[in-house]
């Protein structure tokens, strides 16, 4: 079958407001050729299709989940590398160069087509069923948003695989994730110009997914159901969607300003021509910071749907954690200079970074403070859910103590470079971005495949996570702390034995994802037992209305929100 047809005529001509009443819905004029019914009657469509061609919000949600797990295995792989290689002091296993890659595009794959995806699938799937719409609200325009990422991921990787396995080819992007000028300019290798094009795609793809949401959350919530009655994942993600609306373009303007200085001689970021290397990380860093946001504020809003779930009361203070959410989005604008403090700046420009950034983790503490009022006195059980949820907040908390410390600009020049700052930006990430999305696929996977998932290998696959990601990322700060640089293959003797337990760390928290595999695999092929339709006792929302596992279209009557 066709999707076409039947696409174009799910929504009527005019979204129902907030406001609009169950009987006055009928009055609406449907679209032409519109036949009330006619969805429930057409069966799902199978083969391969199905996913090349869908515009079915729950099918493009799966597609954009398996790929973000598929990048977060290749940006594993890449990880491992890195950490063979600084297992032991001196040279091991890689040329330097061959590091400096690896460093680079673990660090794109894993945020760009890891944790971004992976966010994007969630909302694909959630955010419909929780404001009780039949589908996104720009369907067409959601499967090519899915579609651009794995050919602009194909590009990136091609680069890889021919620097690995082709002597004498160019090798891949070897100068960070923030591919500073002039590293990225005068002295990027060819492939240079491949990350460009695949940065550029991973742009538009993202700018169409966070349209989609906002139009989605205006347009199609179900009567009733008014801004402060969506739940709290609806709102970080209608939030995200503008931050990354806003940030893209300013990432593709740079990376077009690193093309044109390359081949068309302009000379943006080269001093030497009237420009300035310092302007390349103000632009970067202006996209740089919300950036992070956009990688956070969808788990808080995961871990507030979880933690009232189990502890089985309403979330304390729901107006201020809408309020706190967009009070980070305003303010990550405000702080995108403190990675520059090094870089040299006015002090006055400091002081006003400096006091932003402290300024920022006031709402962030606020949703913290949130979460435990939550929890106090609550029935609480420690299903899976709730334990990634509770890891999540003690772990980022450290995550953002640690930022905060950065934030201090005379001890910023201290932090400044060492493996502080990549312990202090994991722990946000990995235990923060990551766990909340572990969370959210233990907390709605049952509601994804009509089975409850298998306890004993997702309890496997937490406490070894939780485990080996302490071990991988806390002793890091030790040797930030005592001086160690990050991005080097190579370090002084003093700091072997941290490192080597580093590495086991890192290699014990990439095979513990195998568990995750394990448990999904086991969900998707339908081994297990049945899940009811609302598998937690303490669970709140539309999406819990409809049945388990949830099917191809659900709310072709649009629900009534008390």
């Amino acid at each position: 079958m066709t999707f076409g047809s039947t696409s174009r005529n799910l929504s009527p001509t005019r979204a129902p407001s907030p406001s609009t009443t169950s009987s006055s819905l009928t009055t609406l004029q449907p679209c032409e050729g519109y036949h009330p019914g006619i969805v429930s009657r057409l069966p799902a469509p199978t083969g391969w299709r199905r996913w090349l061609y869908s515009t079915n919000h729950k099918d493009i949600g799966t597609l954009y989940l398996w790929f973000s797990f598929a990048m977060f295995l290749v940006g594993g792989l890449m990880a491992m590398v890195i950490r063979v290689e600084l297992m032991y002091p001196g040279m091991q296993v890689v040329a330097p160069d061959f590091f400096n890659q690896m460093t680079t595009v673990h660090g794109l794959v894993m945020i760009f087509g890891g944790v971004m995806p992976a966010f994007v699938g969630l909302a694909n799937w959630m955010v419909p069923l929780m404001i009780g719409a039949p589908d996104m609200a720009l369907p067409r325009m959601n499967n090519w948003s899915f579609w651009i990422l794995p050919f602009a991921f194909a590009i990136l990787l091609f680069s890889v695989l021919m620097s690995a396995f082709g002597p004498g080819n160019p090798p891949a992007p070897n100068f960070g994730w923030t591919f500073y000028a002039p590293l990225s300019t005068e002295y990027g290798p060819a492939s240079t110009d491949f990350f460009v094009l695949s940065v550029h795609m991973m742009g538009i793809s993202s700018i169409m997914g966070a349209i989609n949401v906002i139009v989605t959350v205006f347009n199609l919530r179900a009567p009733g159901m008014t801004l402060m009655k969506m739940p709290l994942f609806v709102w970080t993600w209608l939030i995200t969607a503008f931050l990354l609306i806003a940030v893209m373009p300013v990432l593709a303007g740079a990376v077009t300003m690193v093309l044109t200085d390359r081949h068309f001689g302009t000379a943006f970021f080269d001093a030497a021509g009237g420009g300035d290397p310092v302007l390349f990380q103000h632009i970067f860093w202006f996209f740089g910071h919300p950036e992070v946001y956009i990688m956070i504020l969808p788990s808080f809003g995961i871990i507030s749907s979880i933690v009232p779930t189990f502890a089985r009361k309403p979330l304390f203070g729901y107006s201020s954690m809408v309020y706190a959410t967009a009070s980070i989005a305003l303010l990550s604008f405000l702080v995108w200079a403190h990675h520059m403090f090094t870089g040299g700046m006015p002090l006055a420009g400091m002081l006003f970074f400096m006091y932003m950034t402290v300024l920022i983790s006031v709402p962030t503490g606020v949703k913290v403070f949130n979460w435990i009022a939550t929890m106090w006195r609550g029935a609480i059980t420690f299903e899976l859910p709730m334990k990634w949820a509770l890891a999540f907040i003690i772990l980022f908390t450290i995550g953002g103590l640690s930022g905060l410390m950065l934030a201090m600009t005379p001890l910023d020049f201290q932090y400044h470079d060492t493996y502080f700052v990549v312990a202090h930006f994991h722990y946000v990430l990995v235990p923060g971005a990551i766990f909340g999305i572990f969370a959210a696929v233990y907390y709605w996977l049952p509601k994804w495949s009509g089975v409850m998932y298998d306890k004993f290998w997702g309890e496997v696959h937490f406490w070894s996570s939780l485990v080996f990601v302490n071990l991988l990322f806390f002793p890091m700060h030790f040797v930030g702390l005592a001086g160690m640089p990050r991005r080097y293959a190579d370090y002084a003797l003093q700091f072997s034995d941290y490192n080597w337990w580093i590495s086991i760390g890192g290699f014990g928290f990439g095979l513990s994802q195998l568990a995750l595999l394990y448990v999904v695999l086991k969900c998707a092929s339908k081994k297990g037992e049945a899940a009811p339709d609302k598998p937690w006792d303490g669970a709140e929302g539309l999406e819990w209305t409809v049945p388990s596992p949830a099917p191809f279209h659900t709310f072709e009557k649009p629900p009534l929100v008390k």
